[in-house]
């Protein structure tokens, strides 16, 4: 099982996700993001970084995340992140459609190109990873993706390739969703993803 630390912001949002709910079970501690460049993080197999942590404090220990990484770790990031520390993850934003599924025909417009990964094939279907989105990542060629767009970017995508770990990036934030009490595919998807994470074929 692998020891999974968040970078804990201490919004409601985060809150209610990594410490009050049902999913907190899956988290070995959180780290309050004040605190994070003085903790060690020798003894954490995960560092999960949750959508909409504070911009600044977040750059302030990237040099960290990616000391963590470099000891073969595995690093996870929800949510858009549109600044440049994301190893070559070249961030495109796009508008988001919170109705799309009121129109006629409706189509999300994610598809599975990772359907035989194990996140999906034992863990997730791709309806658990339909809300709305938040821009595209066009990762460098090598990285795997699991959930794109119709036209090629990804939503969900692994990194194997550009540092000596593992970044699990997706531009979906199901933490801030479940964390305000709505959008119910997002408690499926961190029901899957958790403990996919913590026990999973990553």
């Amino acid at each position: 099982m692998r020891k999974i630390a968040v970078m804990y912001g201490g919004s409601s949002q985060h809150q209610r996700t990594y410490k009050t709910s049902e999913f907190g079970q899956h988290i070995h501690t959180c780290i309050p993001v004040r605190e994070f460049a003085e903790t060690p993080l020798d003894e954490f197999d995960v560092l999960l970084i949750p959508s909409q942590t504070h911009v600044e404090l977040l750059e302030q220990n990237v040099d960290k995340i990616y000391e963590f990484a470099n000891t073969g770790k595995v690093v996870v990031t929800f949510g858009p992140q549109h600044k440049e520390w994301l190893p070559e993850h070249n961030w495109e934003f796009r508008p988001t459609n919170f109705w799309w599924w009121l129109e006629p025909g409706a189509d999300s417009g994610l598809r599975l190109p990772g359907e035989n990964h194990d996140l999906f094939t034992n863990y997730l279907t791709l309806g658990d990873a339909t809300w709305h989105q938040h821009g595209v990542y066009w990762p460098s060629e090598g990285c795997e993706t699991l959930v794109s767009t119709v036209d090629g970017g990804s939503v969900l995508y692994i990194d194997r390739i550009n540092t000596n770990g593992i970044w699990v990036n997706t531009t979906l934030d199901p933490d801030f969703h479940f964390g305000s009490y709505f959008m119910p595919a997002t408690e499926r998807f961190l029901r899957g993803f958790l403990p996919w994470l913590k026990e999973g074929q990553i």
